[in-house]
């Protein structure tokens, strides 16, 4: 029992990344996990004394205090949410050690994190935005090389009216459609595992079916088997995270909406759209969760709290209530 104490903390932690591969992680997600481990192990190694090289910090040294230490000099020039996500990451790596038998106990409880605060939704700004993005796409662009409007459009549908992730566009595969008509859906394969199901209506299924279609035409019926990627590039290659996001950002600017779509969001702004709407459309923070995948009721609640705070500045900007000012108060019987 414990017998790879003397271990390197280095070493240690490709092991936990090989296991955590086997989740399938994101690439993206998976070097942020890299990324967060071996900067607070630096700073603990530093924090040494002496102090150590990274390569000859041991997991013996990792006690409750060294971690109070480094997660202290890193949390100091970073914003809260990115010292929630390491801590994670790291409470993650002491429970996967601790089941090894590396170490007998966790000291991440002993560190102290700050709250998370919860995303801000930032869905894309102007009511009609949505509508003018997808009749834009639709139309297509003949400046393009080689235009393919179909699938274009229907990478922004299934986000628009779908609510899906980047990385779950990315994993889904033709199988992923399913269900007879009029009981259309797609099967998510969501955030940390966690499998959904969100309904697709019947004019979502028929722009999926014409870009299949289009697809089929353009690479083979071979093309669209089952248990192919569902989007792909104009290649027929399957469609990658940079490709994705290269596409989204085009169709803003085909459709001359750059400047709605909120700083940090991108793809992302999608998304927020089709949970913003749910909300402003009386769906309940419960049906937003299931939809989007949320691990918790709170990150759904946050979409029905923004639109209360737009229903009552629409409320407020009613020229009536300034009329109000000057009346009642002194004019009222004791």
């Amino acid at each position: 029992m414990y017998e790879k104490q003397d271990e390197s903390v280095v070493g240690l932690i490709e092991e936990f990344l090989t296991a955590r591969a086997t989740r399938k992680p994101s690439p993206h997600t998976l070097a942020a996990y890299r990324r967060d481990l071996l900067a607070v192990a630096h700073l603990a190694a530093e924090g040494a004394t002496p102090p150590l090289p990274l390569d000859d910090l041991t997991i013996t040294a990792l006690s409750p205090r060294t971690m109070r230490a480094a997660f202290a000099r890193f949390a100091a020039p970073r914003a809260a949410a990115s010292v929630h996500r390491a801590w994670s990451t790291w409470n993650s790596f002491f429970t996967f050690l601790v089941a090894e038998g590396v170490v007998p106990g966790n000291p991440m409880p002993a560190v102290g994190r700050p709250r998370a605060p919860l995303p801000h939704p930032k869905p894309l700004r102007g009511d009609d935005t949505p509508e003018e993005l997808l009749a834009a796409v639709a139309r297509g662009d003949g400046r393009q090389r080689d235009p393919w409007p179909e699938r274009d459009l229907a990478v922004l549908a299934l986000a628009l009216c779908a609510g899906l992730r980047l990385s779950e566009l990315l994993a889904l595969r033709v199988a992923s459609l399913a269900g007879r008509p009029g009981e259309r859906r797609v099967d998510v394969a969501g955030k940390g595992g966690r499998p959904r199901v969100v309904p697709i209506e019947a004019d979502l299924d028929r722009l999926l079916a014409d870009y299949l279609d289009s697809r089929a035409r353009r690479f083979g019926a071979r093309s669209v088997r089952p248990d192919s990627p569902l989007l792909v590039d104009r290649r027929g290659e399957p469609l990658r995270r940079g490709g994705l996001q290269y596409l989204v950002e085009s169709c803003y600017r085909r459709a001359g909406i750059g400047d709605r779509v909120p700083r940090g969001a991108r793809l992302h702004a999608l998304r927020h759209t089709f949970a913003t709407r749910l909300a402003e459309d009386g769906a309940s923070a419960a049906e937003i969760m299931r939809l989007l995948g949320h691990a918790s009721l709170a990150s759904s609640q946050t979409y029905i709290e923004v639109t209360a705070g737009q229903q009552r500045a629409a409320v407020a900007s009613n020229r009536t209530n300034r009329a109000l000012a000057g009346l009642g108060g002194g004019g009222r019987v004791g």
